[in-house]
């Protein structure tokens, strides 16, 4: 591949094979836009950590030093390890400065981060620092087609873009709502259906019915039923599972 082929330029649309032969496109966040994003929370994370060591002086100053140091203690810890998990199993899956610059974290299937894999990305960060300023992590980075750190790897997720508008056109359309599968769903079917929810705005309506009827193992209906069935799997995988 040459270097002028988009696949080589930084933060670009990157395909990623799945099981049974589908391929999804992921427009991955590289790092440059994650450093901003992590500076952002570095600067966050400093003025909780400030704010809450002048709450545990004043708890210090009736209960005594050594209740407001474990406080104190408490808050590093819960900040430290659990700020980024916390943000990414919200309904956006990003921290404050992933907001910012409009990157959030999910499976490399496309589906919505889970909360394993969310504690093994972050729990290897410490790794990711090494020796110093995420140094491992940006090597990681730079040697990784999707821009993964060992975090990353090892958690099967993937920093991208949140850029994509979601297919409310296609679901006010069809009168669609957020409802679970009526069976379980590998990786594979969540990618394809959570694809055909994010191109479905730019396809006919022909086009949409053509292929949400390919799904009519998954739907068990064809044409305006099935076309709604699919939005509505697609809005629920969008929202992590939930209605």
């Amino acid at each position: 591949m040459s270097a002028s082929t988009p696949a080589t330029t930084i933060d670009t649309l990157q395909p990623v094979e799945l099981a049974d032969g589908v391929e999804i496109h992921l427009r991955v966040a590289g790092p440059a836009v994650r450093s901003v994003a992590w500076l952002i929370d570095l600067l966050i994370f400093v003025g909780v950590l400030m704010l809450w060591g002048l709450i545990a002086g004043l708890i210090s100053n009736v209960v005594g030093e050594g209740i407001g140091n474990g406080l104190f203690l408490l808050g590093l810890f819960l900040v430290a390890w659990f700020y980024n998990v916390f943000f990414e199993m919200g309904a956006r899956a990003a921290t404050p400065g992933q907001r910012v610059v409009k990157i959030k974290v999910v499976s490399v299937s496309g589906a919505p981060v889970r909360l394993p894999q969310s504690l093994i990305r972050n729990l290897l960060r410490v790794i990711d620092f090494m020796p110093a300023a995420y140094l491992f992590g940006l090597i990681c980075c730079l040697f990784t087609r999707r821009f993964q750190r060992l975090g990353d790897l090892v958690a099967d997720t993937v920093v991208v873009y949140d850029d994509a508008k979601p297919a409310e056109p296609a679901a006010i359309q069809v009168n669609a709502e957020p409802h679970p599968p009526s069976q379980m769903l590998n990786r594979a079917e969540q990618a394809a259906i959570l694809q055909f929810l994010e191109r479905a705005p730019h396809w006919s309506d022909a086009r949409k019915m053509e292929l949400s009827d390919l799904l009519e193992p998954l739907t068990d209906r064809k044409g305006l039923g099935g076309l709604t069935r699919v939005c509505s799997m697609g809005l629920w995988l969008q929202k992590g599972g939930r209605k």
